[in-house]
């Protein structure tokens, strides 16, 4: 039986990415293009315009970069939820668009789900505990009872979009991450900030508003803001973190999503595994950040689930990692 090659889409927000895996999991490419500003956030018709115009070079650069022509593709996955529809919708067409000029089956996959499984084949984490820390979306998640389940999450904004409306506050572009991550290398003060955790939930809205007025007021250093801005949030995912993992009794600890390519964060999570004896892991960034191989592994597990039949095939917005029932790896999860 010849192997499956899988060709995945990502565009679920800033970018528009693909990956081409095999059936084993051997990755072939990675190629993406994500939209930045110098000033501003992120407009959804922005995104729109950017993976149109995108889409054509990431193909032919993941294409080259595997050294297959697109024929030698089998199988098409794209990321169908959640995300901006507008984005969305842009990575479906052009999914549908290959899947039926090379007559491949196509299959929708979960965005949030898609982090944790190439993670687990990246890193060889057999149960984690997944801290999905991106933009949109900061979910505490475990395999129970046949579903990810979500044990924790935000209950206002994604950790990602809350270090990124700061940015903008105080003049920086998107992506504002890596910016407040240098500027907080210099800090060297901590400033007390609204602490959110809730059981295994947390809040940034109030932490958010607390910089604001203390940055309005020009009575501290930028630098150290930035310094007790990680400080604080990231200390609510490690708490919250390690709570999950007392709970499930689950031993490992699985980084997700871009902002988990914070070394501040990576390294609290490294020290709470330490002294709980718990393994810690964390893929390349170039997986931890939306990519086209996360979904094209997913396309992989799930290619049972692929059709022909493209017009019954939509986007899902808004769809959580716990509407997803499991029906792959059945042995990795007992």
């Amino acid at each position: 039986m010849k192997e499956s090659i899988c060709l995945g889409i990502e565009s679920t927000a800033h970018t528009l990415g693909i990956g081409i895996v095999t059936g084993k999991g051997k990755v072939l490419s990675n190629s993406m293009d994500s939209f930045r500003t110098e000033k501003g956030g992120l407009i959804p018709n922005e995104l729109r315009d950017h993976h149109e115009k995108a889409k054509e070079k990431v193909l032919q650069n993941a294409l080259e970069k595997a050294k297959i022509g697109l024929k030698e593709i089998n199988l098409v996955s794209f990321s169908q939820g959640p995300g901006i529809a507008p984005a969305l919708l842009v990575g479906m067409e052009f999914a549908k668009n290959i899947a039926k000029k090379i007559k491949a089956p196509l299959v929708g996959v979960n965005h949030c789900v898609a982090h944790l499984e190439i993670g687990k084949l990246l890193t060889k984490a057999k149960g984690p505990v997944l801290l999905y820390a991106s933009g949109a979306n900061t979910q505490i998640i475990a395999f129970e009872a046949g579903k990810y389940r979500v044990f924790g999450e935000t209950l206002d904004q994604g950790i990602g979009n809350f270090i990124d409306a700061f940015a903008r506050y105080i003049g920086l572009g998107f992506p504002g991450g890596p910016k407040i991550e240098q500027l907080a290398l210099n800090g060297k003060n901590y400033i007390e900030l609204p602490y959110v955790v809730k059981g295994m939930d947390v809040s940034f809205s109030g932490i958010l508003t607390d910089l604001k007025r203390k940055y309005d007021s020009k009575k501290y250093d930028i630098n150290d803001l930035c310094y007790s801005l990680q400080e604080t949030a990231f200390a609510t995912l490690a708490e919250v973190s390690e709570r999950a993992m007392a709970h499930t009794e689950k031993k490992e600890l699985l980084l997700g999503g871009g902002v988990a390519c914070n070394k501040r964060l990576q390294g609290m999570c490294s020290i709470m595994c330490r002294e709980r004896n718990a393994k810690f892991f964390v893929p390349e960034n170039q997986y931890l950040v939306d990519n086209g191989v996360n979904i094209a592994w997913l396309g992989i597990l799930m290619k049972k689930l692929a059709t022909r039949n493209y017009n019954r095939i939509d986007i899902k917005p808004y769809e959580r990692t716990d509407d997803i029932p499991v029906t792959f790896n059945r042995r990795e999860h007992r």
